[in-house]
């Protein structure tokens, strides 16, 4: 369990739900259970866990239900010092990343967030960033990314979406992922001449891909198709100081 400069991730609660780092390997089998319930779809009852080698280096994040200490949120996150780490990202396996080697300040890749299936309270989402916030000040990060999923591989069901995500929130050329991954949809050129359904591509984008969006987050012009975990994902980058200021007041506000 990676834990290096991590002094600024502090505890947060609300009225119903708290927020910690694991702090053993039970904590971070809780977070694969959940991870598996998310994005496998299998029986709780079943106990599988979603698991890969980027665990051992990455810090995890729980979110409990005060009342009942049910575990409905969880992720992690790996600190990089600057670009020239990025090739040490889970993002890395799927994107081809060399644009962002010439990125100078610290960055954190946030990585398999999720949220229990059986909870749908906004406020989770409101307090996961709020964590995610108290980080990136008091380590001085400069820049988030990590990959944003959408559930299932059809892409046909997220056209409006990914139009969207076309039209208005493309990766800044100098930082533009690359194709690596061996199947892909190049959603930029297919949908060059497609104009989106706003309230159809608000309503199927993935709630933690909105928040980015709505942050002044970018994406990679092409979703990866990734039949192990049956999702569909773009590559999210944030720069800390495009943030507008008043949603960096809301989200600060959270954070305290």
């Amino acid at each position: 369990m990676a834990d290096e400069g991590l002094e600024g991730m502090g505890a947060l609660e609300t009225c119903r739900y708290s927020f910690r780092v694991a702090e053993s390997l039970a904590d971070i089998r809780a977070c694969q259970a959940l991870r598996h319930l998310a994005f496998h779809r299998m029986n709780e009852a079943q106990q599988a866990l979603d698991q890969d080698a980027f665990d051992a280096i990455c810090t995890h994040v729980l979110v409990h239900e005060v009342k009942s200490q049910t575990l409905v949120c969880c992720f992690r996150i790996l600190p990089l010092s600057g670009g020239a780490e990025v090739e040490r990202s889970y993002s890395a396996q799927f994107y081809e990343l060399s644009g962002l080697s010439n990125f100078t300040g610290p960055m954190v890749e946030m990585g398999r967030f999720c949220i229990h299936p059986d909870y749908s309270d906004p406020d989770i989402l409101r307090l996961a960033w709020g964590a995610v916030t108290r980080y990136v000040d008091e380590n001085n990060i400069e820049m988030l990314f990590g990959c944003s999923s959408f559930k299932g591989t059809d892409f046909e069901a997220y056209l409006d979406a990914f139009a969207m995500l076309k039209e208005r929130h493309l990766a800044p050329r100098r930082w533009q992922p690359r194709v690596k991954a061996p199947a892909v949809f190049r959603f930029a050129q297919a949908l060059r001449l497609r104009k989106p359904d706003a309230k159809m591509a608000m309503s199927r984008m993935p709630p933690l891909l909105r928040t980015y969006l709505l942050m002044g987050g970018w994406v990679s012009d092409h979703a990866v198709i990734d039949s192990h975990m049956d999702t569909l994902h773009v590559f999210t980058g944030l720069e800390i100081n495009a943030i507008p200021t008043a949603r960096k007041r809301l989200l600060r506000a959270v954070a305290q």
